[in-house]
């Protein structure tokens, strides 16, 4: 398995409703992080603070110019949901994941176990 290369699929592929946070990170961008909090409405994420609708993509995504390569604007600060991702090598394939090389779909548990081992700073024990 491949590290991260920040291809930003994982992003594109859920920023447009498929991503949540939980109260207390919500609560923490109320206070601490307002212009975070700007694209909460009723508890959803990545909404227009001007019409409410959901934006199709997470605001704090950028691409860097002149290369096939993304970065996020509020990394330290991004939802459970994208610290913890990606959780199976099932969401990797689904999602077309360039960590993954072929090996890794022909071993898949030692893959699970690669990938749990690379992720093991960003879950909670127990994932």
């Amino acid at each position: 398995m491949k590290n991260c290369n920040q291809c930003g699929k994982c992003c594109v592929n859920y920023s447009d409703g498929g991503l949540s946070a939980t109260k207390s990170e919500i609560e923490f961008w109320e206070v601490f992080r307002p212009k975070i909090f700007d694209y909460v409405r009723d508890g959803n994420i990545w909404m227009d603070p001007q019409s409410g609708k959901q934006l199709q993509r997470c605001p704090w995504l950028r691409k860097v110019v002149n290369e096939e390569k993304y970065t996020c604007d509020i990394y330290f600060d991004r939802p459970d949901d994208c610290k913890h991702y990606p959780i199976t090598i099932d969401q990797m394939v689904k999602d077309n994941c360039e960590m993954l090389e072929p090996r890794d779909l022909l071993q898949t548990k030692k893959a699970q176990k690669s990938l749990d081992k690379i992720m093991l700073d960003s879950r909670p024990s127990g994932y």
